[in-house]
């Protein structure tokens, strides 16, 4: 099947109407996972610099500012650094994005196989039609981000 066609034909029909018409023709298995706290798996490519809570400021240290380590709410970074955090994961087992829409990630394996992950903020689709296969990439999605699976989805 070849992916990037069908994402870059469908026009102004979105990604999910697309994996959910795929998953319904094909009779293909649809799992959905939240991930919590999406956008904190991101990390700083650049320095940034806050002053102290009102309320945290010591006596006699008025002027003195926190260097951030890790994204924080708020920060206009966050969710770019999220998802380029996922993106990286994603790459990493094996998975290529569609250009058509970049929060598609398929893989393919021998013999005609393959698993299609949709991302929508902190929600996501896994769709293919092995259970074996789907059960793997959770587990691996599980040691890297804290996610809630709500399983299969009718």
């Amino acid at each position: 099947m070849d992916f990037e066609n069908i994402f870059a034909l469908v026009g102004k029909i979105t990604s999910i109407h697309t994996v959910l018409s795929i998953a319904a023709r094909m009779d293909l298995e649809v799992e959905l996972l939240n991930v919590q706290t999406t956008f904190l798996y991101g990390d700083l490519v650049e320095e940034i610099y806050m002053q102290h809570l009102e309320g945290f400021v010591e006596k006699g240290k008025v002027n003195l500012v926190c260097r951030l380590k890790k994204i924080l709410y708020g920060l206009k970074q966050k969710p770019r650094q999220g998802y380029q955090k996922f993106e990286s994961f994603m790459v990493d087992h094996g998975f290529h994005k569609m250009q058509a829409d970049q929060c598609v990630f398929v893989k393919k394996y021998k013999g005609g196989d393959f698993l299609i992950l949709l991302l929508y903020v902190d929600n996501m689709l896994i769709v293919g039609q092995d259970l074996k296969k789907i059960g793997s990439l959770k587990k691996a999605l599980g040691k890297s981000f804290v996610i809630k699976d709500i399983g299969p989805t009718k």
